[in-house]
């Protein structure tokens, strides 16, 4: 009986192990996982402040980093390109799982790490034609020497890193997923540049505008949707002299639709109005010392590890310190001794549909000016974790890619089916070189001929410099269109719909020096009506632009802490601007209960975003309602066909000036409603459903406690993300932080004979969960603070903050 006690236990024990020790399908293998030896323990860190010393394959000369005690790295070397090796090397030890994550995930290749449950969205990826934009990008960076040795020099660095690694010391993500890192290659910065352009550059609503046209006709599409909003603040001043004569504008064609267009059922998402950003610089005459301060805090999701990496590198040719991008050699945004610089997104027009004829099924040809055009094919190899390779094969017209054919099924109904998509991310472009040249540039002139080189996503670059000037450009490369171009879907067939060249670099929109003492941009309109060529036909809602510059006006003797204290602004301008138009048509006799006690809240409050207010949660969640309320029975989305709204500016203007227009009527009820009655019903039926969310008027409806910011982990696991973060502000507030979203970096750089620079992010240096510096900035972030940058001159530099130095030889 022991006997066979113990041949029993022994068959559980193997059968067990056997089972830890494999994976079952796209489920990894727990036992490495779960060994003392290799596991997750091996992961956990220590603040170390030991001076260390390496030998590397890869250096031309010895390498000093100076380490502070935020863990940021101050790297000292006596070329550039061991800079951008030990920039490569010192990326991958904090955050290499992200970095080839991202990149895994815009060339196609999650299905690899996690089975079939990826396929379509690997699919949708490549079908979007990320791969083919990727080869085109690395062929420019790699004609330029500057930027391939940057590229090919951080690449060499990863690898240093990789090649040290052995699965005790891999990062947890891929013990948890069952794969191992793989050698870096130049392409994936590529990669890492196209996964930006995704999240910056792909916003669009051609297919529902054209819905909107189809169903509505030209004259009440115009009027609903204008091509400038009524009430904006452009990111250049109004009145600002453009001093080019412009190129000729193609012109408008008779017919704006493909013939045979039909209302689609399609939900390709619309932009989202959270991933936006904020700069803006004060002049010399602002400013407190006399010198320019500028502030940057880009808005993308929030997510762990931080998209942002902080970073000092220092050579003969460059003293640069600022946010790097895991994934991408150099400072993207920040400053060296002479300028300074920011970013944000412009929302340009630059991804377009084309309907494809095909000459039959074989689809060999389309027709495109009056003839047959060649289709070429691009082949593509899915390789699925647990399962056979998936081939796949995208045809690609002159427009760019037909993502999806007849009889296939787009990736949650995101893109038409037989159209190409027309991207500017497929356009050979050296974004590189642009932050190459910012990163050593001295004035002006350089800042300027350093966004000459830039492509795509096209950004707002604000710009500051102690020779005393300010500036701000939305730059990028903009297609030549007629214009609206765009707004709508467009044919195929006829060449008088193609993209017909590009605004010429220098004649992008630009001001220097305003005479009103600031430059801003909050992802507004680029300009007035005046400039003469078309960027797109709608932008990111005013609100945070007319707000930031509503108190740069105002401000004088400005410090960095003045504008710390403006990124932090909670005050909500739609609400101050909706709220006295809205108020006089409530019916308060048909109120009740809690539905009395919160339209008093919302009468006494003074539209600030902050944590404990209750008004912020009622207002945000009765806007949205009353959206519905007025548009969703005439504006619908069903299996049928999809239809946008128009703005919130174009619906508050409409209870402005047409209060008695016939859309505030619900035509799928039998009463005519008005514009008091949908803002009373919205008003009852959010507050209604808020007290079953939350219970009775109380702490549990303040904005901090219902907003729950969430700070995820990018592989989407609660364990490694911050949830329930309490901050304060919103979308359309300058300090733009939602549930999902909100400023991803903070930074203001107050120039003149040494910068003075702070700086945040959400987060911390490191990417892994077990190490102290994972999480250890995210206090300062979430009470609106900000850490000292230390901007070292040499690796001598004596200041309390240095902790340890590293040498790699």
């Amino acid at each position: 009986m022991c006997y066979t006690k113990a041949i029993v236990v022994s068959l559980i024990t193997l059968v067990f192990a056997w089972a830890l020790n494999r994976s079952w399908g796209s489920v990894p293998a727990f036992g490495p996982l779960l060994s003392p030896f290799v596991g997750f323990w091996q992961n956990a860190e220590s603040i170390n402040n030991d001076d260390d010393e390496i030998t590397l394959n890869g250096t031309k000369t010895p390498v000093t980093i100076v380490f502070d005690d935020l863990a940021i790295p101050h790297v000292f070397a006596q070329n550039d390109h061991d800079a951008y090796f030990a920039q490569g090397y010192l990326t991958a030890r904090d955050r290499l799982w992200q970095m080839e994550f991202q990149t895994h995930a815009a060339a196609g290749r999650v299905s690899e790490l996690v089975g079939d449950k990826a396929l379509e969205l690997d699919r949708y990826n490549r079908h979007l034609g990320m791969g083919f934009g990727a080869e085109r990008a690395l062929k420019e960076m790699m004609t330029d020497p500057r930027s391939r040795e940057s590229v090919n020099a951080y690449t060499a660095g990863v690898n240093a890193y990789i090649s040290q690694l052995t699965p005790a010391h891999y990062p947890l993500e891929y013990k948890l997923l069952g794969y191992a890192p793989e050698p870096w290659q130049p392409i994936k910065c590529a990669y890492f540049l196209k996964y930006m352009s995704g999240v910056l550059a792909l916003g669009a609503d051609d297919l529902n505008m054209s819905n909107v046209l189809k169903k509505y006709g030209p004259a009440v599409t115009t009027d609903l949707f204008p091509d400038y909003p009524f009430r904006e603040d452009p990111i250049i001043p109004v009145g600002t002299k453009w001093d080019f004569t412009p190129v000729k504008v193609p012109a408008v064609p008779a017919s704006l639709l493909p013939d045979d267009t039909k209302p689609l059922a399609i939900n390709w998402p619309e932009h989202d109005p959270s991933i936006g950003s904020n700069n803006w610089a004060v002049g010399p005459q602002k400013s407190a010392t006399g010198y320019p301060i500028l502030a940057n805090d880009p808005h993308l999701s929030l997510s762990l590890p931080s998209i942002w990496y902080q970073m000092q590198l220092v050579t003969p040719t460059m003293n640069v310190y600022g946010a790097t991008m895991p994934g991408s050699p150099g400072v993207i945004i920040g400053f060296n001794k002479q300028v300074a610089w920011g970013v944000t997104n412009v929302g340009a027009d630059v991804l377009d549909f084309y309907q494809i004829r095909f000459k039959d099924a074989y689809r060999r040809e389309y027709w495109h000016d009056n003839r047959w055009k060649p289709v070429s094919r691009r082949l593509e190899v899915i390789k699925v974790k647990g399962k056979a390779d998936v081939v796949d094969t995208v045809l690609y017209t002159h427009h760019g890619p037909v993502m999806y054919e007849a009889g296939q099924k787009p990736f949650a109904k995101n893109v038409p089916v037989g159209y190409a998509a027309r991207w500017i991310a497929h356009e050979a472009s050296n974004d590189f070189l642009t932050y190459y040249l910012l990163d050593r540039a001295k004035n002006h002139d350089d800042y300027r001929k350093a966004l000459s080189y830039y492509g795509a996503p096209a950004q707002n670059f604000v710009f500051a410099d102690v020779a005393k000037d300010i500036a701000i450009s939305p730059n990028g490369r903009f297609p030549l269109k007629w214009k609206d171009q765009g707004k709508f879907l467009l044919d195929g067939t006829n060449p008088a719909h193609d993209w017909q060249g590009w605004i010429p670099a220098a004649q992008n929109p630009h001001v220097k020096n305003p005479a009103r003492g600031f430059v801003s941009s909050a992802n507004q309109s680029s300009t007035d009506p005046t400039y003469p060529y078309y960027i797109n036909w709608q932008f990111g809602s005013h609100e945070r632009g007319s707000r930031i510059n509503q108190r740069l006006a105002a401000m004088q003797q400005a410090t960095p802490d003045s504008l710390r204290s403006l990124q932090n602004d909670n005050l909500n301008l739609r609400a101050a601007n909706a709220l006295p138009v809205f108020l006089p048509y409530i019916q308060e006799q048909t109120l009740s209960g809690d539905q009395v006690k919160a339209l008093a809240i919302i009468k006494k409050w003074r539209y600030n975003h902050d944590i404990a207010e209750t008004a912020p949660t009622i207002f945000t969640e009765w806007m949205r309602q009353y959206m519905d309320g007025v548009w969703k029975d005439e504006f619908p989305s069903n299996d049928t066909t999809t239809l946008r709204y128009p703005s919130f500016d174009r619906t508050l203007h409409m209870a402005e000036k047409e209060p008695s227009a016939h859309w505030f009527d619900n035509i799928t009820t039998p009463a005519r409603e008005t514009i008091g009655s949908v803002l009373t019903q919205s008003f009852r039926m959010v507050v209604d459903s808020l007290t079953r969310q939350h219970g009775p008027i109380g702490t549990a409806w303040q904005w901090g406690n219902h907003k729950a910011t969430r700070i995820s982990h990018l592989a989407r696991l609660d364990a490694l993300s911050a949830l329930n973060v309490q901050i304060g502000g919103g979308a359309g507030i300058v300090n733009a932080t939602t549930e999902r979203t909100g400023p991803s970096w903070r930074m203001v750089v107050a120039l003149g004979p040494t910068p003075k620079a702070y700086g945040v992010y959400p987060g911390g240096q490191s990417g892994n969960p077990g190490s102290p510096y994972y999480l250890n900035m995210l206090e300062t972030w979430r009470t609106g603070q900000l850490n000292e940058l230390l901007y070292m001159q040499s690796a001598q530099d004596k200041n309390s903050h240095i902790k340890r130095k590293l040498i790699i030889k």
